[in-house]
């Protein structure tokens, strides 16, 4: 059974005790923080090597203040008990090298495969740490840069649509006559039908109700731009989800790229050049349809038990009682 954590403020509301009483004597006397054998560095990093397996994940995370800290954690144990690895601070890829450089080196041979997302300090940190793994980028990190390409293309003609709808109204004035803005046949403005267009552009078409299925028809027959760029974004999820071999992804990414370059959108140039740079990292990903979400529930849970807290005071305290829930057995 998974444990949770829980804030001291949360036993209040539930047994009526005062929760900085007890949250002080929990910390000094009952958890046994102080003597932590790793009290010491706690704040810097934090190293549990007898967790390592042969299919690691690595990711940063923000415990306070958005100061970043690089987690490894073992995806065989999916966020349960010794799931933790390694904790640093920063994403200094000479930083994190050296404490993950303290396990075993036979042990650190021995994985697999690590996942991760496109930073390049995380690959050179996998690349030097574990230098027998396959590197692994994350396919949502992928499908992310599309959608966000398609997102940045509407938010260019929104823009746009803002600045002719001043320059109307402004003329209007001029002309002593009531602005009257253009309408399209769903009662949407430009303007409007760009900004409600933002949901329906993360969707694949069979999940757009019939409202949204008007408003696409409108978007794209006045914006074909955009209409290219969502298609494009769509055929790469459907690349992902088919359950294929990577011989015939490698051809239908080809393919994609291909399709993406005669496209010739600008937005979609950041996503030709991670390509580029990270092909065969990509295409890693159908050897065992391996991704990150397990590091991205691991944050998920830090981020909740940091919102539990409400901030985070004491970040030594705070990564003892994660080790204790994430890094030792239970």
């Amino acid at each position: 059974m998974e444990t949770s954590p829980v804030a001291c403020r949360t036993l209040e509301e539930f047994y009526h005790i005062e929760s900085h009483t007890f949250e002080k004597q929990y910390k000094e006397s009952l958890s046994g923080y102080r003597d932590w054998d790793q009290l010491g560095h706690a704040d810097e990093w934090l190293l549990f090597s007898d967790n390592i397996g042969p299919r690691l994940a690595i990711d940063e995370s923000s415990l306070s203040n958005g100061e970043l800290y690089t987690f490894v954690t073992n995806r065989d144990a999916r966020t349960r008990e010794r799931s933790l690895v390694a904790v640093v601070a920063g994403t200094k890829s000479e930083d994190v090298t050296a404490v993950l450089l303290r396990i075993d080196e036979e042990k650190r041979n021995a994985v697999e495969e690590v996942t991760l997302d496109l930073s390049d300090s995380m690959r050179k940190i996998v690349r030097t740490a574990f230098p027998k793994a396959g590197r692994v980028i994350d396919r949502f990190h992928i499908q992310k840069l599309a959608c966000d390409a398609v997102q940045e293309l509407r938010i260019k003609h929104r823009w746009d649509a803002i600045q002719q709808a001043n320059d109307e109204m402004e003329e209007a004035g001029m002309c002593g006559k009531d602005y009257v803005p253009f309408r399209y046949p769903n009662g949407d403005t430009r303007k409007e039908l760009l900004i409600r267009s933002r949901y329906l552009l993360f969707k694949s078409a069979d999940k757009w109700t019939d409202r949204q299925k008007q408003r696409a028809e409108i978007l794209f027959e006045e914006y074909p731009d955009i209409q290219k760029a969502y298609g494009l974004c769509h055929s790469l999820r459907m690349i992902f989800s088919k359950n294929t071999i990577k011989d015939a992804a490698r051809l239908s990414m080809a393919r994609w790229y291909n399709k993406m370059e005669e496209a010739g959108i600008h937005s979609f140039n950041v996503i030709a050049a991670t390509f580029h740079g990270h092909y065969d990292e990509i295409l890693n990903f159908y050897n065992n349809r391996s991704s990150n979400a397990m590091a991205e529930s691991f944050n998920a849970k830090i981020k909740l038990f940091r919102a539990n807290l409400r901030g985070v005071a004491d970040k030594k305290f705070f990564l003892f009682r994660i080790a204790n829930l994430y890094a030792y057995p239970q």
